[in-house]
């Protein structure tokens, strides 16, 4: 009995242990009529069992403008900035949002907006 006590206080307490990527910092550079987007990420990379593994750009409705996939983990850089060309947003929008995920907790609830000037 002792052991079925304690099982559901260790299944409360997981998600305050959750280590969600964080956007630290974004750059928008046009090129073309399209952007590349340099993304700065932090993450507790632990190795390939927890590591940041992506992050995209969305509209304020959450549609995808574009995605960047991480192939593996930055255990020893951190914080780190990868890029994407190519972007193409759409004449209009007035910010974007950058959005992270991990290979243990999936995409972020959080954005980080980016206004386009």
């Amino acid at each position: 009995m002792k052991h079925l006590l304690s099982l559901p206080f260790l299944v409360l307490a997981t998600p305050l242990f959750a280590d969600p990527a964080t956007v630290e910092d974004v750059t928008l550079r046009e090129t073309g009529g399209s952007y590349t987007v340099s993304v700065t990420i932090r993450h507790g990379d632990t190795g390939w069992d927890d590591y940041a593994d992506g992050w995209r750009v969305e509209d304020a409705d959450g549609e995808v403008l574009g995605f960047r996939e991480l192939l593996h983990p930055h255990v020893n850089e951190q914080p780190f900035t990868r890029s994407l060309s190519g972007v193409v947003i759409p004449v209009g929008l007035a910010e974007v949002f950058v959005r992270a995920r991990t290979n243990t907790d999936g995409w972020a609830e959080t954005t980080t907006p980016v206004p386009l000037n």
